[in-house]
């Protein structure tokens, strides 16, 4: 019996690097959009069971036990159905056909199998259409079904013993059933298209192992190229996965989560769309993947980034925004779906993202720091390239010192926030650094002055004595984990006296049983209502944080619990909640990257430390 909301955590993702599916624990598609991450859903039960379409290929009964799992270095994806008369599987995938060239078809492919006794499977198929706004037609042949949507058809095509029937309150939908015995092979394929264009041909067993081989080889040769030969070897690189997963192949563009609207507190407002390219997350992830030695991803991910300083066009005025679709367009209007119920009640349910607009001066060094994080990449922008940057830096000296919206993108006013200083002072100092490694042209005296102003106003006015801590904004008692950060980016060392006794009060405020606070919306009102869990990308930081400070052993025990709290398949939502459980956008790709620093860091550490 399929579940109304299954726990967010309890899903796999399978992707072809232009969208992708979560599947859930059951065998249900419930989130699902094409072409692209960004586009209008066509399965989104995950928002709402009634209403929002679904594709379920799952096994009914009393006693039935469900197992899922990755074939291991690869994203495909096996959900498995023990039951008493037998056992079965259905293997999840998207082909990956030419991913680097943007196309409007993409596949999911679904093969089932039966490994002991014998299995009946259930398919339920309903697409709707326009985050479930549209209508849609069905042309319906026993092995074949025929959506028709504006804009938008999908195909559903059967190999094997299957008759497909119409179903739904207006036969609009499809189902069937198969039973299969040992060894013994279905599957469905299902292709979504723009309208008009040409039907699949039918998937032929010859044909599904093709791409199946195909499929798995690609990912083996990709995941091939990681340098990372640690301690955590099965979770770094699932993290590697997660976030090539998330990432737009044709441009580069990583996206920050695969979904929207899922909530940072049941019940809550705290719902946002995540399925867009933020500066300041694509910036670290690319580090992350560059960390383990995956410099096409960088190499791409420069490129986009390039291409958004040299076309300067903003919704803000600035040079860079926040965030862009993962074509590099600017225009993310907010709106909220209010026929959609949201996860367990979790309304507003908002696709676009309002925060475009806001003024968050960090991402310049963030953007700074992954076009100059390695000497390779630096050398490849070349002199254009060198010119778009220092052009950069040139305005940043005239406008750093501004109030802004924060990393938090908070939306109760602008703040003189810590962080964002911290970050401009990154990319000052890299800025500079690079100027003198390969000798170009720059205002290097400019920049110098405005990097030690930074520093100092940061020591003057973001130090508080009597917290004995940096905090979040200036004139403010409040503690902020994204100042975690400050030794990782070089502003103070990891045994500085003021560093330590910051962290020293973020473990007595903010972290809980190794979980860490992003801050105290209590303390500093963010214009939201409701409270969240603790932030997985602050959890990860601060093992980073501890093991840079020296305080090795807290870091690993710290490491090892919060893999405690990944899925079943090793991903991550954005925050864990009051009972362990995953809230807000999954998978969240903030997280995995933190994972793989955390793991390069401590790893590092452990090294050293050893005799």
């Amino acid at each position: 019996m399929r579940r109304r909301y299954p726990p967010i955590g309890d899903h796999g993702l399978v992707g072809d690097l232009q969208t992708a599916a979560l599947v859930s624990s059951d065998g249900v598609v419930d989130w699902f959009c094409a072409p692209r991450f960004d586009s209008p859903s066509l399965f989104a039960a995950l928002l709402d069971h009634d209403r929002g379409g679904h594709f379920a290929l799952t096994v009914d009964g009393d006693d039935v036990t469900t197992r899922q799992l990755y074939l291991a270095d690869t994203a495909v994806l096996v959900t498995r159905f023990l039951t008493p008369g037998g056992v079965g599987e259905v293997v999840d995938f998207m082909p990956l056909d030419r991913p680097e060239t943007a196309t409007d078809r993409h596949r999911l492919v679904r093969i089932m199998r039966v490994t002991r006794g014998r299995v009946r499977f259930t398919l339920s198929c309903r697409p709707r259409f326009d985050y479930a706004r549209a209508d849609h037609r069905l042309d319906l042949r026993p092995d074949t079904a025929h959506f028709r949507g504006p804009g938008t058809e999908a195909f559903l095509q059967a190999a094997g013993p299957f008759t497909l029937q119409r179903d739904g309150t207006h036969g609009t939908d499809v189902t069937a059933t198969v039973e299969l015995g040992h060894d013994e092979r279905a599957a469905v394929v299902l292709t979504v298209c723009a309208a008009g264009a040409e039907p699949p041909p039918a998937p032929t067993a010859d044909s599904l192992r093709d791409d199946f081989d195909s499929t798995r080889a690609h990912w083996y040769r990709w995941i091939r190229r990681s340098r990372y030969r640690g301690r955590w070897q099965d979770m770094v690189h699932r993290s590697a996965i997660t976030l090539k997963l998330l990432t737009y192949a044709p441009t580069g563009a990583p996206v920050a989560a695969a979904t929207t609207g899922l909530p940072e507190q049941l019940g809550g407002e705290r719902n946002w769309d995540y399925r867009y390219t933020w500066v300041r997350d694509a910036s670290l992830s690319m580090q992350a993947l560059l960390g383990l030695g995956f410099t096409d991803e960088a190499h791409a991910f420069r490129r986009w980034l390039g291409e958004r300083l040299q076309a300067g066009r903003t919704v803000t005025g600035e040079p860079l925004q926040i965030m862009y679709r993962v074509d590099g367009d600017p225009h993310l209007a907010e709106e909220t779906l209010a026929h959609l119920e949201g996860y367990r009640g979790s309304a507003p349910v908002r696709i676009g993202n309002d925060a475009a607009g806001q003024l968050q001066l960090d991402i310049y060094g963030e953007a700074v720091h992954a076009l100059t994080s390695s000497q390779d990449l630096a050398h490849m922008a070349g002199y254009d390239g060198w010119l778009a940057l220092s052009g950069l830096l040139d305005w940043l000296t005239r406008h750093w010192d501004r109030p802004d919206e924060g990393i938090w993108e908070t939306r109760g006013g602008r703040q003189d926030f810590t962080y964002s200083r911290l970050m401009c002072w990154t990319a000052f100092q890299h800025g500079i650094r690079l100027a003198r490694d390969f000798a170009r042209p720059a205002d290097l005296a400019g920049w110098t002055a405005a990097r030690d102003a930074v520093l100092h106003q940061v020591m003057d006015r973001g130090w508080n004595a009597e917290r004995g801590a940096f905090v979040q904004h200036y004139g403010s008692e409040v503690l902020d984990a994204s100042l975690l950060l400050m030794p990782a980016v070089g502003f103070v060392t990891p045994s500085d006296p003021r560093w330590l006794s910051t962290l020293d009060a973020m473990e007595a405020e903010l972290v809980s049983d190794s979980l860490v606070y992003r801050y105290d919306p209590a303390a500093s009102p963010d214009g939201l209502r409701g409270s969240e869990g603790t932030f997985s990308l602050c959890s990860f930081l601060y093992v980073h944080a501890l093991a840079r400070s020296g305080r090795v052993d807290m870091a690993r025990y710290a490491f090892d619990k919060m893999l405690t709290y990944a899925n079943h398949v090793g991903l991550f939502a954005e925050e864990i909640g009051p009972t362990g459980e995953q809230l807000g956008n999954f998978p969240q790709a903030f997280t995995h990257l933190a994972l793989i620093g955390a793991a390069l860091a401590l790893d590092e550490e452990l090294n050293r430390a050893e005799p």
